[in-house]
């Protein structure tokens, strides 16, 4: 059975809309090595189509390049890459297929024998819709110390909460913190009455 694993970079007030500015500095060889972690064992890697384009704008020629991320870019180039898009023109890369619903891909790949792991790296709509859907086993975050203040955020206003459980929080020497979140049900209802008692600050 598939598990589904979303792999984000994000800021510390939440900006997982990548901006090179604030994020490479803090690549290190600690960083490369989660990456690569995420990365270990995947069938398949689910992509929406912004996110796609900026992959096959790069990785291939990276690959040709033959520099030190090649092997990286030869493991995406070989690995099943499932895109989100309706549209029906060729998407210009080996191991490459279109998906119209991407809820229904994520349902059949978890359901499937043969793939151990899905990663959607970045593809911040793909992933609010498998939430939405209940269909992500792992939030995957290297949360940087650093607050972008302008770009996308991963949760968007709505109604409904994901609580959460933390799997794992595994702090960088560059500051970044890799925090692996997986869902949860929410904790029992308490209100200020049922908290009170716990260390609350008394006077001199």
């Amino acid at each position: 059975m598939g598990r589904i694993v979303s792999t984000l970079f994000s800021s510390l007030d939440g900006v997982v809309e990548i901006d090179p500015e604030w994020h490479f500095p803090y690549f290190d060889d600690q960083m490369g090595a989660a990456v690569t972690d995420d990365y270990a064992g995947v069938g398949a890697i689910l992509l929406g189509r912004v996110t796609y384009d900026s992959f096959v704008g790069a990785w291939p020629d990276r690959e040709a390049a033959g520099e030190e991320d090649a092997g990286f870019a030869k493991l995406i180039g070989d690995t099943r890459k499932i895109v989100a898009t309706r549209g029906t023109g060729d998407l210009g890369w080996r191991n490459v297929e279109a998906t119209p619903d991407v809820v229904a891909t994520a349902q059949a790949l978890r359901a499937d024998q043969g793939v151990e792991k899905v990663i959607v790296p970045g593809s911040i709509t793909i992933v609010r819709e498998l939430l939405a859907a209940g269909l992500l086993d792992e939030l995957r975050l290297l949360v940087h110390p650093i607050a972008a203040r302008t770009g996308e955020r991963l949760f968007d206003e709505g109604a409904e909460r994901y609580p959460m459980r933390l799997v794992s929080a595994e702090p960088f020497d560059s500051g970044v913190v890799r925090l692996i979140y997986a869902p949860t049900t929410p904790p029992e209802a308490k209100t200020y009455d049922d908290v009170k008692q716990h260390d609350m600050p008394q006077p001199d």
